[in-house]
């Protein structure tokens, strides 16, 4: 693989990791802000008003980074991966067009009457902004989640000469792996949000232990994350057996199976060692692989060996999944202790200290998620039907590596700055 091949991956990879950590928060965020509007129009309590002010904050400087990045995101698609939009434009542009259409300006147009529009216009249109804004964010990932599922596991696409339109939008947009991928995202955003206002409150009930507006959101926060998780390990299963079925490859890297076994093991750590096409200090479960994945003791699982030169890098694509399933148990541990300890009037600081620290748990997980679901689907762009390195631009690896650079020192300052104040806005509470 070529330098100017690899930092354009990693470029874009950069990039669009970048920008799904805010999608992350924004989708689910909007529906808590229109729980917290909703307690205040039902009881006056000043509280939750406060709360949905401070929120609605977070909710826009989070909507904005995601705007900023998801531009450049669109930028990177021309400039990195020309014989993307050249071989299937037909297809990602309108789906991206939809998105802007139907989701964006809704978003953006209603989002400045949650902000400013309180006393300005009815209660009832106050609430129904909070709404629409939160509809919106959902029609986006609703859109681009068609569009990465479809790249995933492509259908109903025909070809037109060196292109391909769609033949039928109900299948491309309804694909094999769509729907799984749109709840498991759903559940991620819910879980990030949850564990972001959990996380935040935790905060600030350390700086001021007397805040009942923080306890209520730290309550709330726990609670939906008590049940998010559980419903989200469902669905990831759900997720697992459709991936075994339409990339299997992409189930072999993440299990580390060379070859094709029946009970195969279920690696928990093992050293990867791709030059010898094996693992070592390997560390298993017999037959646990085969169990998850097929629900039978003795089921056969395909190995890497089957796929020829078509395989994903299989290091990256086994840790990112450890680390994203090992995320989620901790997550569930600690909501589920949270359930019974948070009844107390003032919890005990080393559960506050813990949400804390657990603040961006989601953005780990969602990370590693990502990482799983993108390099685990190489050496396609789309599978089965163009190859990464051929959608790949002209840009030469000295500018590649250039402009990488200033990603990085910019994203570097914009993400410190934004965790810096968002975290200064919760230490000052709801107010």
């Amino acid at each position: 693989m070529d330098e100017a091949l690899i930092l354009a991956r990693v470029q874009f990879g950069l990039n669009i990791g970048f920008h799904i950590l805010f999608p992350a928060i924004t989708i689910g965020l909007a529906w808590l802000i229109v729980v917290f509007r909703l307690r205040y129009q039902r009881t006056r309590d000043p509280a939750w008003l406060a709360t949905y002010r401070l929120w609605v904050k977070v909710f826009a400087l989070s909507f904005a980074m995601g705007v900023v990045t998801g531009v450049v995101m669109s930028f990177q698609f021309g400039t990195n991966w020309p014989g993307f939009m050249n071989t299937v434009g037909n297809i990602a542009g309108p789906l991206l067009a939809y998105e802007v259409l139907t989701a964006f300006f809704l978003e953006a147009t209603f989002l400045g009457v949650m902000l400013f529009g309180m006393n300005r216009v009815p209660d009832w249109v106050h609430v129904m902004s909070a709404v629409i804004v939160a509809i919106g964010t959902t029609v986006s990932a609703f859109w681009i989640l068609a569009l990465n599922s479809w790249m995933q596991t492509p259908a109903g696409q025909v070809e037109a000469g060196e292109e391909l339109i769609a033949g039928s939008w109900l299948e491309v947009i309804f694909n094999p792996s769509f729907p799984y991928r749109l709840t498991h995202m759903l559940l991620a955003s819910g879980i990030t949000a949850a564990f972001l206002v959990a996380g935040l409150s935790a905060w600030r009930l350390l700086k001021d232990s007397a805040d009942a507006a923080a306890l209520k959101t730290l309550r709330f926060g726990a609670a939906l994350a008590a049940v998010l998780v559980p419903l989200q390990i469902v669905a990831g299963d759900l997720h697992g057996l459709n991936t075994l079925e339409h990339q299997p490859a992409k189930i072999a890297a993440v299990e580390a199976l060379w070859q094709t076994e029946r009970g195969a093991p279920l690696v928990l750590f093992a050293l990867i060692r791709e030059d010898r096409q094996g693992n070592e200090h390997v560390l298993s479960i017999p037959k646990g692989a085969s169990l998850i994945l097929t629900h039978q003791l003795d089921g056969e699982v395909k190995g890497l060996a089957e796929f020829g030169s078509d395989v994903p890098p299989v290091a990256p694509v086994f840790w990112a999944f450890r680390v994203m399933v090992g995320m989620g148990v901790l997550m569930l541990f600690l909501s589920w202790t949270s359930v019974f300890l948070l009844k107390k009037p003032l919890p005990p600081r080393w559960l506050l200290w813990s949400f804390a620290g657990f603040t961006f748990s989601g953005w780990v997980a969602t990370l590693a998620g990502w990482l799983v679901t993108e390099i685990g689907r190489q050496p396609w762009l789309v599978t089965g039907i163009l190859y990464t390195e051929d959608a790949a631009g002209a840009a030469s690896g000295a500018q590649l590596g250039a402009s990488l650079t200033a990603y990085v020192l910019t994203y570097a300052v914009l993400l410190i700055s934004y965790v810096v104040v968002i975290t200064h806005l919760a230490a000052k509470g709801a107010r």
